[in-house]
């Protein structure tokens, strides 16, 4: 009787631990270049997905040093997504290549370039040194207009189906209601920007062009001379003339870069600097990808009502 009772109990263990293993199977296992492509793929994914970034929301996503973690990661993964062009050249090929996944390779149907069909900004008729470092394929800080974020999410949409088509119906509906959200949050942030609208002002580094075509401001110069390279004397000289003549008042940097410099402009304009996220978990507060407009909006928006604009 022990005998029959510890074989059906071991029978019971096994059958539950065979449906745990095969539930885990289940879930597609997501890496992702940036945090702002994790949050799309777990608001489309949902529970058939395990998601992880590399880069984190505060780094500059140009320069991520590849580490053997981040390979570990690669080599199980089923589906990688990034943002693509030109953006993580100096550290995505290297993970690709030791990580030695087929599976995600560019080309395999769980590689995910986030870019796809999307409308680039700043694409340059020419190449050459003297302009700096500039991105040959085009801006590609493109997931900082939220319109963006629906061809973003199709992307990622029809790599999941292709990855998992027993789960199409649900990551359907999540497109759906992703898609809702967000139109509903665009015409939101619009409204809050309206009084805005034509607001100039001076950026660090020319990253946020996706971001005021979305918003209505505009960047009318940048601390860089030139992009990538620091700002000098006669720079910030030219930009506290400007500012001054043109009554402009705000200047604005990722969380990446040294505020000196900008600091130093504010000053002399009696301006102020606005430090805003360029991704997701930038600060503790972004959470989602629409918590990163909703804080960038509000920063804007006290920046600009405090300086009298």
């Amino acid at each position: 009787m022990n005998n029959i009772f510890l074989r059906q109990l071991l029978y019971t263990v096994l059958i539950v631990g065979s449906s745990i293993q095969a539930s885990a199977q289940d879930k597609l296992n997501v890496v992702t270049t940036l945090p702002d492509l994790e949050s799309i793929v777990l608001s489309i994914g949902g529970e058939y997905v395990d998601v992880t970034s590399i880069a984190t929301g505060y780094q500059n996503p140009h320069f991520v040093d590849p580490k053997p973690s981040f390979i570990v990661k690669m080599t199980k993964a089923d589906m990688f997504v990034t943002i693509g062009l030109d953006l993580e050249t100096g550290w995505v090929p290297p993970l690709l290549n030791s990580a030695r996944n087929p599976q995600i390779m560019n080309g395999s149907a769980g590689y995910v370039d986030a870019s796809h069909n999307i409308p680039l900004l700043d694409v340059p008729s020419s190449v050459g040194r003297e302009q700096g470092d500039i991105h040959v394929f085009g801006n590609p800080h493109y997931w900082l207009d939220p319109a963006n974020g629906k061809i973003i999410a199709r992307n990622i949409y029809d790599a999941l189906v292709r990855l998992s088509p027993q789960n199409a119906e649900s990551f359907s509906a999540n497109l759906k209601l992703f898609e809702a959200e967000l139109d509903a949050r665009i015409q939101e942030w619009r409204e809050q920007m309206a009084p805005y609208r034509g607001q100039n002002l001076i950026a660090y580094h020319n990253q946020w062009p996706y971001l005021e075509a979305a918003l209505g401001v505009v960047a009318r110069d940048f601390l860089e001379p030139k992009p990538g390279i620091p700002p000098t004397p006669s720079q910030l000289a030219k930009i506290i003339t400007m500012m001054k003549q043109e009554s402009i008042t705000t200047i604005i940097i990722a969380p990446y870069f040294r505020t000196d410099s900008a600091d130093l402009v504010a000053r002399n304009v009696g301006g102020r600097v606005v430090v805003l996220a360029a991704s997701v978990r930038a600060f503790p507060e972004i959470e989602t990808y629409f918590d990163l407009f909703d804080y960038n909006i509000a920063r804007l928006k006290e920046a600009l009502d405090s300086t009298g604009n």
